[in-house]
C-alpha cells in the first residue's frame, strides 16, 4: 500500500499529493469561490519529490485525489559510486543502492560513514537529507 486518498479541499501547503502519477509536495494552494455554475475549485502548485519538476492541478475542492504514503527512515552511507550511493538501513540493516540526489548541495555532502534520511515513496527510495 503506497498511497491513500483525500479530498482536495482538505489538503494544505506542505501536504503530499500525486499529480500525473508522480508524488509531489504542495508549495501553493488557492481555492476559488463557488461560481454561478458548479463547485468551488482548488488550484494546486506542487514540486515533484522525485524529479523536482513543477506540477499544477486545477479541480473541484470535493475531488478525491491520491496521496502518497511517505515512510521516513535513516541509513548510513556505505559507498558513493558514480551516480548511485550504497546505503544501509539503520533498523533493518538491509543494504541497497539509490540514485544520488539532484540537489547538488545535498549530493556534495554524501560521503562514506555519514547518516542520511531517506524516504520510501511509492516503492522508490530517495535521499532527502544528510545528517551532521
Amino acid at each position: 500500500m503506497s498511497k491513500t486518498y483525500a479530498e482536495l479541499g482538505s489538503l494544505r501547503t506542505g501536504s503530499f499529493i500525486i499529480i500525473d502519477g508522480e508524488p509531489c509536495r504542495i508549495v501553493e494552494i488557492s481555492k476559488a469561490k463557488t461560481g454561478k455554475h458548479g463547485s468551488a475549485k482548488a488550484h494546486v502548485v506542487a514540486m515533484s519529490l522525485l524529479s523536482g519538476a513543477k506540477k499544477t492541478l486545477v479541480a473541484p475542492v470535493d475531488t478525491r485525489v491520491e496521496v502518497p504514503i511517505v515512510d521516513k527512515r535513516t541509513a548510513q552511507v556505505i559507498s558513493v559510486m558514480g551516480d548511485t550511493v550504497q546505503i544501509m538501513d539503520m533498523e533493518t540493516f538491509e543494504t541497497f543502492e539509490v540514485e544520488i540526489p539532484k540537489d547538488e548541495e545535498l549530493a556534495k555532502r554524501l560521503e562514506q560513514g555519514k547518516e542520511v534520511e531517506y524516504w520510501v515513496i511509492m516503492d522508490k527510495r530517495v535521499i532527502m537529507n544528510v545528517r551532521g
